[in-house]
């Protein structure tokens, strides 16, 4: 048998060993291969930022990493689950916390271990250290010494200080709370609260809950010696303040109806049967780590209607202080505050519940395997691996500390602050977050939606909606589509669902068939056969925008989307002399957008049919606020092959450049000459795109840009929306496959908008 507590052991010791040994280290940030650059970097080209400094101390937020930099310090006195181990082995904890800093936030750190259990010295020790820093976060100090070292400096520092074992928890339990409290439906102010525990982070927490509404009268705190109560004279000054006056000396007799029990404590103190004496919809949150106050089993069962969490990654509702302190740092060093105030704290709370509410996207369930993963008792926080953590959390910090009076850097343009901390990540949304705004701005159009029965549609339109990007209607069956809203947690108003196969509905069905009959009664279509297709899901979305009742709709498809394309082109009008409909995907790269057509439509387009096509993706993609820059790709460099797929791009060019000169475009060419603009151009210097960056990619045929834009997301890592349907006289329909993540419909409801919004100028 397999000694899996050995085996755990040897495969942290080697994470730690193997290689580099340790979990951080420094890199340089500018160029160092040159002795120029050694000279810029050190002697003597080093003297002139010091000199600015000494002239403007401001300036080192301008010419050094201070603006960045997080001190992790800590002298070891009480290291996670394992004590008082000293500052030197409490070191691989403190990388470990810098490693999260640079992971989840983009913060540079450096650990630092203080060997000292003097407060005094402690305390003197950052002082005088804390010039190199933009904050301070203090870890792992034991209580009451961490009250007191935070609180001084904190009093005599002007950069943010925060003691994380205290507030992470509290910041992020609190969150939590506040979503019980929204399922549970009780008011903050009326319930009971059991605190077993009397550290750092359950005063902290009860602070925090107190601050949030939280009744002092209504709060009940344990130490190891049982309830802290006005009757008992061992207390110091911090336990005594929360003393309570009820008769009650036992952590039993506390529970029987209460409303919250927080355990910060020991493992296995909490039975089945004290939460048996709890209130209804007791709320539970052990989190005594590595093992809970009672096991997730026996509390599961203790009762049906619990909420539960722990400090625990294999359970849900992991209190885990990650989703705080990166993010909280981040928004206070980016305005460079002075402190990290309540007013910040709070807003942190607020954040975190919001941002649980919201529709979760796919890259989440997908790192959970989990697409179930909806608001909730079985989610109450969001997942460490939220990518959206970093844009909510640290925004909110950051404004309120500008409310507050505590920030020394305002920013104003917050839409830009929320790209700059998305491409600190590696993501850059910067086209989908103006797609976003010209949708909001222009009011939010109607959409409807035809496959109103899928959870990741119904979830995109209500993010849609809650986001003033559109008012969303779902065609589906009215009992199966509240199920799906119930059992998600979800809300919809009634009038935004059509149950279409229903009585009710049998006055809309007869208007669109009649209208329907109008337009192919000379195709022939009879009025019978008219009628009939309202029965069908798609026939019927897209009479709900030919009859003015919808601005747009995205359309489900499970089949080929050339097939899905039927009913489009019966109904609608085409804006091209040819009829040719064409597909365009956005493809979002770390560089930034790029667009590829035809993605979906044309199999293997002639010149001319390719000239259709990329005057379309012009059109298209000046419609999203992009002056377009294409490149016609293809095996070959202007003329270095004959053969007819390179003649037939050619070609194409050639009817471009003589019948739409306003076009940027040339061709064709390989790819990597395409997006390189200096081979370009020393290559074949005399390209009409001249320096420009390529933006746009027309393919030869469907093959190929298929592949191309499939590689780009799976190997590359880029996102993808759309296809962008392109060539409909009045752009009022999108296809979008049945297998399509919330994520993906959300981006092409917002295109749909912005085209929709578009036409209605117009």
């Amino acid at each position: 048998m397999v000694n899996n507590a050995k085996s755990k052991k040897e495969e942290a010791l080697l994470y730690h060993s193997e290689g580099r040994p340790g979990k951080i280290e420094v890199v340089p940030t500018k160029p160092y291969s040159t002795q120029k650059d050694l000279s810029l970097a050190y002697s003597p080209g080093v003297a002139e930022p010091c000199l600015a400094i000494e002239k403007n101390p401001d300036d080192v937020y301008k010419y050094t990493d201070k603006g960045n930099l997080v001190a992790v310090i800590s002298n070891g006195t009480a290291v996670l689950g394992l004590g008082n181990i000293g500052a030197m082995a409490g070191k691989p904890v403190m990388e470990g916390k810098g490693l999260l800093f640079k992971t989840f936030a983009d913060i540079d750190v450096f650990d630092i271990e203080v060997n000292t259990t003097d407060t005094e010295q402690f305390i003197e020790t950052v002082k005088n250290i804390s010039v190199t820093f933009g904050g301070i976060n203090l870890e792992d100090i034991k209580a009451p010494e961490c009250f007191i070292i935070e609180d001084r400096l904190k009093k005599e520092l002007t950069i943010p200080v925060m003691h994380d074992d205290q507030h992470g928890t509290a910041i992020i339990s609190s969150a939590a709370l506040l979503n019980a409290l929204e399922i549970t439906g009780k008011n903050i102010k009326g319930i009971t609260v059991v605190i077993n525990g009397a550290g750092a982070a359950a005063i902290s927490c009860t602070k925090l809950y107190m601050a949030l509404g939280v009744q002092k009268e209504n709060i009940i705190m344990l130490d190891s010696k049982g309830v802290i109560s006005t009757k008992r004279t061992d207390l110091n000054a911090t336990k005594a303040s929360f003393a309570t006056d009820r008769n009650v000396s036992t952590l039993a007799e506390a529970l029987k109806g209460a409303d919250v029990f927080l355990g910060l404590s020991v493992a296995d103190i909490l039975t089945p049967e004290m939460i048996q004496s709890m209130a209804k919809d007791p709320i539970v949150f052990a989190l005594a780590n590595p093992n809970p106050e009672i096991e997730y089993s026996k509390a599961k069962a203790s009762r049906e209607d619990i909420i539960f969490a722990t400090g625990r990654s294999d359970y849900p509702n992991q209190v885990n202080n990650v989703l705080g302190f990166p993010y909280i740092f981040r928004g206070a060093l980016d305005v460079r505050a002075t402190t990290i105030n309540e007013e910040m704290k709070i807003a942190a709370v607020h954040a975190l519940a919001k941002l649980t509410r919201e529709p979760v996207p796919e890259i989440v369930a997908d790192a959970y395997n989990d697409p179930s993963i909806s608001f909730g008792r079985e989610y109450l926080i969001p997942k460490p691996l939220d990518p959206r953590l970093i844009s909510c959390i640290s925004t909110a910090v950051a404004k309120a500390a500008i409310e507050s009076g505590v920030a020394r850097k305002v920013i104003t343009d917050w839409e830009a602050y929320g790209e700059e901390l998305e491409s600190r990540m590696g993501r850059s949304d910067k086209l989908l977050r103006s797609i976003r705004v010209k949708a909001r701005t222009s009011g939010p159009r109607t959409i409807i939606f035809s496959e109103g029965e899928d959870v990741n549609t119904i979830k995109a339109a209500i993010h849609l909606m809650n986001d003033d990007v559109a008012t969303p209607i779902l065609v589906g069956n009215r009992d199966k589509i509240n199920a799906i809203l119930a059992e998600n947690n979800l809300e919809l108003d009634e009038k935004l669902i059509i149950d279409f196969r229903s009585n009710e509905e049998t006055g809309r069905r007869n208007k669109y068939g009649d209208l329907l009959y109008e337009k192919l009664s000379r195709k022939g279509t009879s009025l019978i056969e008219a009628h009939k297709y309202m029965m069908r899901r798609d026939w019927f979305t897209l009479m709900a925008v030919a009859a003015g009742d919808a601005d747009t709709c995205i359309l489900g498809y499970s089949r080929r989307y050339t097939k899905a394309l039927i009913p489009v082109r019966e109904i609608f009008s085409t804006d091209t002399a040819t009829g040719m409909l064409a597909s365009m995907m956005i493809v979002t790269t770390k560089k930034g957008p790029m667009f590829f057509a035809d993605m979906a439509i044309n199999t293997s387009p002639t010149a001319e049919q390719l000239v259709e096509i990329t005057r379309m993706a012009a059109k298209c993609v000046k419609k999203l606020g992009v002056e377009p820059v294409i490149a016609m790709v293809s095996h070959s460099n202007f003329g270095t092959d004959t053969e007819p797929q390179a003649v037939k791009v050619a070609k194409a060019v050639e009817i471009l450049h003589k019948e739409s000169p306003e076009i940027i475009v040339d061709g064709e060419m390989k790819v990597d000459v395409a997006l390189n603009k200096k081979m370009r151009s020393e290559l074949y210097p005399f390209n009409s795109i001249g320096d420009r960056e390529v933006n746009t990619l027309i393919f030869p045929n469907l093959s190929a840009a298929n592949i191309s834009y499939k590689m780009m997301k799976l190997l590359g890592g880029a996102e993808t929306t759309g296809p962008i349907l392109m060539g409909l006289e009045a752009s009022k329909v999108h296809l979008i496959g049945d297998d399509a993540s919330v994520r993906s419909i959300i981006n092409l409801g917002m295109v749909a908008a912005v085209e929709a919004s578009n036409t209605s100028k117009k």
